[in-house]
């Protein structure tokens, strides 16, 4: 056994990566964009290069700690490490060696406000979302959101060196989003979270409760991404547009969830609300191109 590159794929959560990438991506060039003076084609190599690390990093510290309630779940137990593909200690060095790395690379070479929100980002994952609440609390997922927050400002703090208001409530929209998105997961979930004693919020306040704060959540979600028009030159019609439509679509969704809150149709609500995060970044760096701010 050893660090395979199918096990070290496995561990660093490809998808998550990407997710986090473009949303680190997007929110560097909106920055760029809206601030006049746009990133050069180094800035993007590197946003890139320490934003997959820092999230595959995390999601390898992730699968080392979890390593006990893995194999209680069918969604996890084929993970590398309760399978036996891969020992933990192997997932703990290449975990904390590449998050590492990362805070590192984009110290030199993004600038220090980057490094400082990758950092932030690993910390809120690996720390505050892994090790402390998601054992003890139905918050967990909560505040395990400022980890995608974390994401977009060193994108944005990549280009200008700082997080001005406007960036940071660009960043605060992943925040915002992760409650409804996970919780639809958890959802789906449920017995398997029950029986590996994760305290999800399904498994601690049932169904119905759940699909509930999943509808308010989202009833906050849409009139707070619309909100961001308000901010003085910054987003516009085609940013208006996009997220009306994004947003309108989840809380449609979400209403139909309150009807029917069980797995199947939660499943069905996790899959409306997961392209959202791609969606609305794209938005944003769309708009920041066209240049037709509305404040």
């Amino acid at each position: 056994m050893g660090l395979g590159l199918r096990e070290i794929s496995e561990v660093s959560k490809p998808r998550i990566v990407v997710l986090l990438v473009i949303t680190a991506v997007a929110s560097m060039y909106a920055a760029g964009q809206i601030s006049g003076d746009p990133p050069g084609a180094w800035a993007y190599l590197h946003i890139v290069v320490a934003g997959a690390a820092a999230s595959a990093g995390s999601s390898a510290l992730n699968h080392y700690y979890d390593r006990d309630i893995d194999p209680r779940m069918s969604r996890t137990r084929s993970r590398p490490i309760p399978s036996g593909r891969m020992p933990a200690r192997h997932a703990l060095v290449y975990g904390v060696s590449v998050s590492c790395a990362s805070v590192v690379y984009g110290y030199f070479l993004l600038n220090p406000a980057s490094a400082l929100f990758i950092a932030a980002g690993i910390f809120s994952y690996v720390v505050i979302y892994t090790a402390w609440l998601k054992r003890l609390n139905t918050s967990n997922i909560v505040i395990g959101g400022i980890a995608g927050s974390a994401a977009a400002w060193a994108g944005w703090a990549g280009a200008t060196g700082t997080l001005d208001l406007l960036g940071f409530l660009v960043g605060f929209l992943v925040f915002v989003w992760t409650p409804s998105h996970f919780w639809c997961l958890a959802m789906k979930m449920r017995d398997e979270y029950a029986q590996a004693g994760v305290p999800m919020l399904p498994v601690v306040v049932g169904m119905q409760k759940t699909s509930k704060y999943i509808l308010v959540n989202t009833a906050i979600l849409l009139p707070y991404s619309l909100a961001l028009l308000l901010v003085p030159g910054g987003l516009g019609a085609a940013y208006a547009a996009i997220a009306a439509a994004s947003g309108g679509l989840m809380l449609v969704y979400h209403y139909r969830l309150l009807r029917t809150p069980t797995p199947e149709f939660a499943w069905k609500a996790y899959k409306v609300t997961a392209p959202y995060l791609t969606v609305i970044f794209a938005a944003v760096a769309i708009d920041a191109a066209l240049g037709a701010p509305l404040a």
